[in-house]
């Protein structure tokens, strides 16, 4: 960082109290750092990333919207991000053996002040910030939940033959009605659970899972392309399985733009 410029950072916390007493805190333990915003919500928080370009990004786990690994995924590589968690010592542990900084709270003087140290280090020797991809796929794996909205199924329990596997959704590629069942399709293969679909839509995140037809619910993250025929007819092509997934009439307005 240039000498002389003073360091600038945002916070992003969905719970205006605390974000405020984060703020109040690194203004007592950190006079010299300019907070030059404050996110409700994720999408907010990268807004402020993108116009504010600041130093550090103070980034609460939980947010409507976009999660804080979901914002961290989308900055650039040069942000110094701080992960603010209430998760348990579980997911604690999974910080720490991925060496991010994080504070767990409710946030602490000593452990905030161990944080501000560490980032003065880094931006007083111009050190490049920590190359995140590889430890936010981990965080993803090892957070159960931490990649859904609050309220949103995170993880679901699937039978597969004899066995019984734990399924993260971001790994459904799409769900399909299945008697009074609902058969849940991965880049893996295929398994099988007891909720039905129309049950099973109420738990999923609606900016991720769209219903294609009365008995299926895609994942649009693995959505590779869409193609409509001479009658109008709309099937989606996947990432990861090699059958195509037809859209119903009813549904097939939702892929015009795509």
């Amino acid at each position: 960082m240039t000498s002389g410029k003073r360091p600038t950072a945002i916070v992003a916390d969905d719970e205006p109290r605390l974000a405020q007493h984060l703020k109040d805190r690194l203004a007592a333990l950190w006079p010299e750092l300019l907070v030059v915003g404050v996110a409700g919500h994720g999408v907010e928080a990268r807004s402020l990333i993108e116009t504010e370009a600041p130093d550090i990004a103070f980034l609460d786990i939980r947010m409507p919207g976009l999660t804080g690994l979901d914002v961290a995924r989308a900055a650039r590589s040069d942000l110094h991000i701080v992960f603010v968690t209430a998760f348990d010592q579980y997911a604690v542990d999974a910080f720490e053996r991925e060496a991010v900084d994080y504070l767990l709270k409710p946030l602490g003087d000593e452990r905030l002040a161990q944080t501000i140290d560490r980032l003065k280090r880094r931006l007083a020797d111009d050190q490049p910030a920590p190359d995140l991809a590889a430890t936010l796929a981990a965080l993803a794996r090892a957070l159960p939940g931490a990649a859904a909205p609050a309220g949103r199924l995170a993880w679901i329990r699937a039978s597969a033959g004899n066995e019984v596997r734990l399924i993260s959704v971001d790994d459904v590629c799409y769900f399909e009605a299945n008697d009074k069942y609902t058969s849940v399709f991965t880049a893996e293969g295929e398994a099988l659970i007891r909720t039905p679909l129309k049950e099973l839509v109420a738990q999923l995140d609606p900016d991720r899972f769209c219903q294609v037809h009365r008995g299926t619910v895609v994942n649009l993250a693995h959505v590779a392309t869409t193609t409509r025929d001479l009658a109008g007819r709309v099937t989606i092509a996947l990432r990861n399985r090699r059958e195509r997934v037809a859209v119903s009439r009813a549904y097939a307005h939702l892929f015009k733009q795509m």
